[in-house]
């Protein structure tokens, strides 16, 4: 197998983001799936698709495909994963990949049982950009690691029908753009954060609208992290070490940043492009399939996790309902 073929479930916005930066030299997306054949057979078209699906279990078991990138609400992640790898397929899922802790030790098992690989799909950790400046980092090139701040804030209508403030839909910011902040933040620590505090403001539907999130690690790193549902906020990355600071702006898919060093002198380094944030994920995935190279980065995501448990927990909220 020299390259490895892709179906999508689930297809609203980010799955046309999905297929239309849809660039690799190892993968092929030869199917998409809908709950209703139109959909999907109109997405199919405008993206050049070969097979469309009108039932999720249907293009799970098409023989053809080898990994499935699942876009479907997260509320519906972890029953989806599971369809997936019961029918014998890798799975890309979308961020929140899973809505706690106990689910994603579920999947994995399960991924584990199969022999089967599933990833989140935290752009993150796929970009050049952070490769580069993590190596830099783990040389000392800067000085000891001290701290690590993350923030980002969006402004969303303010209506509770919507998916963003729907406990039913795995709504809240904490999932939503927190699963960024957070990964961000992990991807680049020594280590899983051991000591947690938080505020937070709830939305009148119960879900978080707006919190600060402390971490400390045993190397005594430090984290902030600010997130908003209604108030907007710049997608800022800050990186501080002993002798410079690395500010890095749009992080989820940036490919530029900016070092400061103590006597005020700047240097830019820029990598990879933001434009093809979502073919870095389908190539590594592939890579990890026929190279048996793990770039899953499936740990860190659980450390993610395991930090946003923490966090609404500390809340009062329940993430499994």
């Amino acid at each position: 197998m020299s390259t490895t073929k892709w179906g999508i479930i689930g297809l609203g916005e980010i799955a046309h983001n999905f297929a239309d930066s849809f660039k690799s030299d190892n993968a092929e997306l030869i199917a998409v799936a809908s709950r209703t054949l139109q959909k999907a057979q109109d997405f199919a078209s405008e993206y050049n698709v070969p097979k469309a699906y009108g039932h999720y279990e249907a293009l799970c078991f098409d023989p053809d495909i080898d990994i499935v990138y699942l876009a479907t609400p997260n509320s519906h992640h972890a029953e989806n994963i599971k369809m997936v790898l019961n029918a014998g397929k890798h799975v890309l899922c979308e961020k929140a990949i899973v809505m706690n802790a106990a689910q994603l030790a579920e999947v994995m098992e399960l991924a584990e049982e199969k022999n089967l690989i599933v990833a989140e799909a935290m752009t993150i950790y796929h970009m050049p950009l952070f490769k580069q400046l993590k190596s830099r980092i783990q040389t000392g090139e800067f000085g000891e690691l001290k701290m690590v701040n993350a923030m980002f804030g969006s402004l969303k209508d303010s209506d509770p029908s919507m998916r963003f403030f729907n406990k039913e839909l795995g709504g809240g910011a904490l999932l939503d753009i927190g699963v960024y902040a957070l990964s961000f933040v992990r991807y680049f620590l020594s280590s899983q954060p051991t000591d947690l505090q938080t505020m937070v403001n709830l939305y009148e539907t119960g879900v978080d609208e707006m919190s600060t999130i402390q971490l400390k690690n045993s190397q005594n790193e430090l984290s902030t992290v600010s997130l908003s549902f209604r108030g907007k906020m710049p997608k800022q990355g800050v990186i501080v070490c002993e002798n410079a600071f690395i500010t890095v702006l749009d992080y989820p898919r940036s490919d530029k940043a900016i070092i400061t060093y103590p006597d005020g002198a700047t240097e830019i380094v820029e990598d990879g492009s933001s434009a093809s944030a979502l073919s870095y994920e389908v190539q590594d995935l592939s890579d990890t399939i026929l190279n048996k190279e793990n770039k899953t980065y499936i740990e860190l995501t659980k450390d993610v996790t395991d930090l946003m448990d923490q966090s609404a927990k500390a809340w009062g909220m329940d993430l499994t309902k």
